[in-house]
């Protein structure tokens, strides 16, 4: 079986992406160092941006299972990102969000259903 992509074909994706990676970073530090400073509304802005990849990385692995949209009470780990999201906003502690995320997805796979 061969693969779908040759190594040369790989590694010109990944210099793409590190090129662009950088001129994207590049151009965030040349604009702000021709204003001098961050405007405020951009600031605020930008506070949004961890939560908004973070939920961009999270929830496909939450909603889909097996390749396919999974609303329903079987996917477990819908319903553990649901109780470390609860968690999440009752304590706002990262080590208890993470703690009963894992227990409530442990249990939920080891409980035969």
């Amino acid at each position: 079986m061969s693969a779908p992509f040759s190594d040369a074909s790989i590694w010109l994706v990944v210099l793409a992406a590190s090129l662009g990676t950088f001129a994207i970073r590049l151009s965030f530090l040349a604009l702000f160092g021709r204003l001098g400073e961050v405007p405020p509304w951009l600031e605020r802005a930008l506070k949004f941006v961890p939560a908004a990849v973070l939920t961009a990385l999270v929830a496909p692995r939450l909603v889909y299972l097996d390749g396919a949209l999974a609303l329903g009470v079987g996917n477990d780990r819908l319903l553990a990102g649901a109780l470390a999201a609860v968690v999440a906003w009752r304590t706002e502690s990262m080590l208890w969000t993470i703690v009963v995320g894992m227990v409530a997805l442990w249990t939920l796979a080891w409980l035969p259903v």
